[in-house]
């Protein structure tokens, strides 16, 4: 083997073959990032795009879907690579079995397998496993949660079938790319339908918006404004309008806001490594965040085009994300999501067999994870449990 200083002629040769796939890869990705945020203003091309993520991350099936966590059904709005009668049944029956009744639980954009959501061996002898997952060769999924209020959530989920095995690292990294995107599109695709919308009526849909709106261009100048956003520039606090540019009060955000909006005109890839999010903060303490979309690809530039608008910043009040009580008691009591699971099941179904039937699972699998919920919260009783679960919904609605 030739020495080439420390570098050997085999190694060189194999840099060099792995560069063209390292480049296709991003190549794809930033593809893949466009056709998701098109998606966000054609929704018939979200099962492309959940397609292009299943190949990209290494799934065979997926989709983009919302979960009522009173009722435990989940809605798929949108999918690929799922059989229209498993879709069906799904929908109207195995979603309430689905073990993502705790995704929940865990951080939005978190990337997590059906492992982390409930033991492995006790998943494949539950009914959702059996019924749905086995019949189709289905094995694991990397789900992650988009949004998520007190009463339901959204979140994506890229199916793994028997051939791929279960979620790996590697699928991670690349959801992890790709989540992100996702999110905010869905966010932008739930607020405002760009693509449909006729100049006379578009401002009226802004203008019912709770978020401050604003379309700028590549400079900062405020092509369009909404109601709530007029309202924020005449503050003239932590954002003005100033020789009719978007100006934010805070030097750094500033600076930070106008290499977002130079960074939209060139399109997602360049946005997308910047990043879209910026803290505000007003005069009172009160902390705003700002979100910047590019409208500078795909079907977002012909709305960039109508409107002379490089970029369509958000910007809302940075609340504090209120966990939900189950939540709450699940990181005070340190529960597993399979115990926080039963523990909600028992309150809602009124025992064990009920929550058995509830879950899909086998009654000795409650009376287990009700020993584990006894000892961790110091309780003997299930009527115990129930009041601890009130406890804590009071006083939280408090």
């Amino acid at each position: 083997m030739v020495q080439l200083g420390n570098i050997t002629v085999g190694q060189f040769r194999r840099a060099d073959l792995a560069a063209p796939d390292a480049m296709r890869d991003d190549e794809i990705l930033t593809d893949l990032i466009g056709r998701i945020y098109d998606a966000a203003l054609d929704p018939t091309l979200w099962t492309d795009a959940l397609a292009g993520i299943g190949e990209f991350a290494g799934g065979q099936a997926g989709g983009l879907l919302s979960k009522d966590l009173v009722s435990k059904f989940s809605t798929p709005y949108y999918h690929f690579g799922v059989d229209p009668h498993f879709v069906r049944i799904y929908s109207e029956t195995h979603s309430k079995f689905d073990p993502v009744s705790t995704l929940p639980f865990f951080d939005v954009g978190q990337i997590v397998s059906i492992p982390e959501l409930v033991p492995y061996d006790e998943f494949r002898q539950e009914r959702f496993f059996r019924e749905w997952m086995l019949p189709q060769g289905w094995m694991d999924a990397a789900n992650s949660v988009l949004e998520k209020s007190v009463s339901s959530c959204s979140f994506l989920t890229i199916i793994r079938d028997e051939a791929h095995g279960v979620v790996d690292d590697e699928m991670r990294r690349r959801m992890a790319l790709v989540v992100p995107h996702v999110r905010r599109a869905v966010l932008i695709g739930r607020l405002i339908d760009l693509k449909q919308a006729e100049a006379a009526t578009f401002a009226d849909m802004l203008d019912g918006l709770s978020a401050g709106l604003f379309l700028v261009d590549a400079t900062g100048r405020i092509v369009h404004a909404n109601t709530a956003g007029h309202g924020l520039l005449g503050t003239r606090d932590f954002l003005r309008s100033i020789g009719g540019r978007l100006v934010a009060g805070d030097a750094r955000a500033d600076q930070t806001l106008r290499e977002a909006f130079a960074a939209a005109d060139k399109g997602d890839a360049e946005i997308g490594v910047r990043g879209i999010a910026v803290a505000l903060t007003a005069s009172d303490s009160e902390r705003y965040v700002a979100h910047v979309l590019p409208l500078t690809s795909g079907a977002r530039r012909r709305t960039g085009i109508a409107y002379t608008a490089a970029a369509a910043v958000f910007v809302r009040k940075a609340a504090l994300e209120s966990p939900s009580p189950p939540e709450i008691i699940g990181k005070t009591y340190e529960l597993t999501p399979a115990e926080l699971r039963v523990l909600l099941a028992v309150v809602e179904e009124g025992g064990i067999s009920d929550a058995a039937e509830a879950l899909g699972i086998a009654e000795t699998t409650v009376k287990t994870h009700l020993r584990h919920l006894f000892e961790k919260t110091g309780t003997a009783r299930q009527a115990d449990l129930v009041k601890l679960v009130a406890g804590f919904s009071n006083a939280l609605a408090a």
